[in-house]
């Protein structure tokens, strides 16, 4: 019998949590909410969120990063007696019926490590956020590949990814050195390195968002999601922390994350908002990844 544990981190949320955690509640046989550091009053609705679902709370009382949240959430889990954990952001809506579906694609799927849904947003620029392995990167799927059952994919975004204990326990919880951004990505590589399979399960659905906002350029079919400073910091760091990686991710991969990684810092160089902030940001990015640091965002 599956027993499902969903863990949901938040970090100070600018919105009601009372509907995700009870539809998560209706889903799952446990909530747990592991609070990232997150101001009084704001930790005070979430409080009252969690007690009226009936789901628990785990206060860090600082913010220690996305992985080491998880970490935290997953190590509960254990403890509860959990045969699956369900990694939910506060920023998601899973849609009903999604975690059986998801229980449902491990079925007949032999090795598989985790299960995600598609996950959709709901403004303009909406993306689905599912990528599958291509020759020089993981590339987001077609519509013509998401029309099927089950969707073997290069890595699953955390949010709505459900990941059996037991193959977390072979492949190892999640980086928590990377703080922010990637941390997924990273999970993900290691997992098919280990020799396991990703699968995304189209018809199990989860309203997500990504990014600050979304910007649709001339001739792009595919929107462009825009951070603040702070994201554009981990993004560049940790991307060059993962290239930088042996081993991690295949080499034609690492080359295009380069050229990726040129792009992105040259597209929000030339954002007018907070240009100044972000140029010494993504500066700092680039000098902290090639020198190998890591953890929070540190201080100047």
């Amino acid at each position: 019998m599956s027993i499902v544990v969903a863990v949901v981190v938040t970090y100070e949320p600018d919105h009601e949590l009372t509907g995700l955690l009870n539809d998560l509640a209706a889903q799952c046989r446990h909530v747990l909410v592991v609070d990232n550091g997150s101001s009084p009053a704001c930790l005070a609705r979430i409080t009252a969120a969690v007690t009226q679902a009936g789901a628990e709370l785990i206060a860090l009382g600082s913010n220690r990063g996305i992985g080491a949240a998880q970490n935290v959430g997953i190590a509960r889990a254990r403890e509860l007696g959990a045969s699956h954990v369900l990694l939910s952001d506060h920023d998601s809506l899973p849609a009903p019926g999604m975690v059986d579906r998801l229980l449902a694609g491990f079925d007949s799927a032999g090795h598989v490590a985790a299960v995600g849904p598609l996950p959709e947003e709901d403004r303009a620029g909406a993306d689905q956020l599912v990528y599958v392995s291509r020759t020089w990167k993981p590339g987001r799927a077609t519509r013509e590949e998401l029309n099927c059952d089950r969707l073997e994919v290069a890595f699953l975004i955390a949010s709505g990814c459900l990941i059996r204990l037991e193959a977390l326990e072979a492949i190892g919880g999640m980086d928590e050195s990377l703080f922010i951004d990637h941390v997924d990505l990273e999970w993900g590589l290691r997992a098919r390195n280990a020799g396991y399979r990703l699968l995304v399960v189209p018809a199990a659905r989860l309203n997500h968002r990504l990014g600050d906002e979304v910007v649709m350029l001339p001739g792009r079919s595919q929107p462009i999601h825009v951070h603040g400073p702070a994201r554009n910091y981990f993004l560049t760091r940790n991307t060059i922390t993962l290239i930088r990686r042996s081993g991690l991710m295949p080499k034609r991969w690492r080359l295009r994350y380069v050229y990726w990684l040129i792009k992105y810092v040259g597209f929000n160089s030339l954002l007018r908002d907070r240009g100044p902030e972000r140029r010494r940001m993504l500066l700092r990015g680039v000098r902290d990844g090639m020198r190998s640091r890591s953890g929070a965002l540190p201080s100047h």
